[in-house]
């Protein structure tokens, strides 16, 4: 299949995922990605260590659903591969898992080439999770996934980015089999102070996709259709670990879609 060749890469306006590389210690950043990551620091000092818990929920998730059958994997907004990665945790214990990698960001594009380049049952989609019907429609989906089975949607700290999020997720839960799985972490406004609130959606106005800081209610909401397993909605270094908590949060969930269209 023909290859897409990733968009000119514009290193002025900050990245998410480049902030997020940055915070995770990683090389693909820039300047302007340095700047909007540091002014979140600065309203939030604890983000690196906000961030960190998030990948970790990241692998907690992934191994649970594969430990509850699952062996295909839509993963939203993945950011810059940082390993362990969605397939190799989904293989430890599922080893012919499926993962489709969905970013609109070229950098990260290019990197989730990389992977494809050397495995057959991966793939990548250069999209914005806004428009879930481009990414439903892509051949490395079509290809990859089989939507009559139960498949694992990873949507992992990219709903802050998306004002849309509850509609996007409907989208994605319709075309969905029973017992499919969501894992869904993304900001509230739970632990701001409204200065600190006010400071990180600043940092982020500029960037590529500004933040949408949600309350409890509101992320609840982004699991309608879907039965929350234990623990429910926590703060993302509490999801079946024991991580300290900091007082900018991310909540995390990992919900188990119910068994009819009737029920959601």
């Amino acid at each position: 299949m023909e290859e897409r060749i990733p968009d000119v890469i514009d290193v002025h306006t900050p990245s998410p995922a480049r902030m997020y590389d940055y915070w995770l210690g990683g090389k693909d950043h820039f300047a302007a990605d340095r700047e909007a990551a540091e002014k979140v620091i600065a309203a939030h000092p604890e983000q690196r260590q906000l961030v960190r818990a998030n990948r970790d929920f990241l692998v907690h998730a992934v191994r649970y659903l594969a430990e509850q059958g699952i062996d295909q994997f839509l993963d939203l907004g993945t950011g810059i591969p940082t390993s362990p990665n969605v397939h190799e945790v989904a293989r430890e214990v599922r080893p012919a898992a499926r993962v489709v990698y969905v970013d609109n960001d070229p950098i990260v594009f290019a990197h989730n080439q990389a992977f494809r380049a050397t495995d057959d049952r991966i793939g990548t989609v250069q999209a914005d999770v806004r428009r879930p019907g481009e990414i439903l429609g892509d051949p490395a989906v079509k290809r990859l996934l089989d939507f009559d089975r139960p498949v694992g949607l990873l949507a992992v700290a990219v709903l802050h980015f998306v004002p849309e999020g509850e509609a996007v997720m409907a989208s994605l839960r319709e075309v969905m089999a029973p017992g499919s799985f969501v894992a869904l972490s993304t900001g509230t406004n739970e632990g701001l102070t409204p200065k600190q609130r006010e400071r990180i959606e600043k940092a982020y106005a500029k960037a590529s996709a500004p933040a949408v800081i949600r309350s409890r209610e509101e992320i609840q909401r982004l699991f309608t259709g879907f039965d929350l397993v234990e623990p429910g909605l926590v703060h993302v270094a509490k999801w079946r670990a024991d991580g300290p908590e900091t007082r900018g949060r991310l909540l995390a969930g990992v919900g188990r879609l119910r068994t009819s269209h009737a029920d959601r």
